[in-house]
């Protein structure tokens, strides 16, 4: 029951957080920011702002695919947040830029992440198999393959909480460049608070995992 109570906290929390971020990036979508630049030339001032010159800002498909891509330096921004010059638009692409600064000053949460992206990639193939098959094969007391399962999926989980001090800080950065920018007030606390329902998008992910992990071991701990 602890768990069921648990799993439904984290779904309804999950999902309150999601529709608070869509419903507040959709309304500052439509306000514009007071420096009025596009997203695409804020990174890139943001960029230059920072003494990083070999870093490129493109436009990427989509929406929500903003990110930054450490393999070939470049900012990408949706196709929205490229050519508004809304408070969203300023608030998504100063943290993706925030993300690029992190790179360049060898921020260390960051480059401990990139060196788990390659393991948890590894992981994400075979975890789903594993945690399948090691609960048929628990049923013959079998428990090897869930056990691997489980190791895999704590791997994941201990990602998903090195990603929190990232995006924090990528979004710090992000406010505190902005600030210098002399944006009005009411524009950067949107900003900051676009940026907070975004970042809850990651606690409460980070969150789930951990639930589900815990529930897997306790699992597995019951039928040894």
């Amino acid at each position: 029951m602890s768990y069921s109570f648990l799993f439904i906290v984290v779904m309804v929390g999950g999902a309150i957080v999601q529709m608070m971020l869509k419903s507040k990036m959709n309304k500052y979508s439509n306000q514009r920011n007071s420096l009025g630049l596009t997203g695409k030339e804020i990174a890139e001032q943001m960029l230059r702002d920072n003494g990083i010159t070999d870093v490129q800002v493109i436009s990427t498909p989509g929406q929500l695919t903003d990110h930054y891509n450490p393999t070939n330096k470049t900012v990408n921004l949706s196709e929205l947040v490229y050519a508004s010059n809304s408070i969203t638009a300023a608030a998504v692409s100063a943290h993706e830029v925030g993300h690029a600064v992190q790179h360049a000053t060898a921020y260390s949460m960051l480059g401990f992440r990139s060196k788990m992206v390659p393991i948890v990639s590894f992981a994400s193939k075979f975890m789903p198999f594993l945690l399948m098959g090691g609960f048929v094969l628990l049923r013959s007391n079998i428990t090897m393959p869930l056990m691997i399962g489980i190791v895999l999926y704590g791997l994941t989980t201990v990602f998903a909480f090195v990603t929190l001090p990232v995006e924090f800080d990528a979004s710090k950065r992000a406010l505190a460049w902005l600030d210098t920018q002399r944006i009005d007030d009411e524009g950067y606390e949107k900003a900051k608070d676009g940026l907070k329902w975004a970042a809850m998008t990651y606690v409460t992910a980070a969150i789930g995992s951990l639930v589900n992990l815990l529930y897997y071991i306790s699992i597995l701990n019951n039928r040894r």
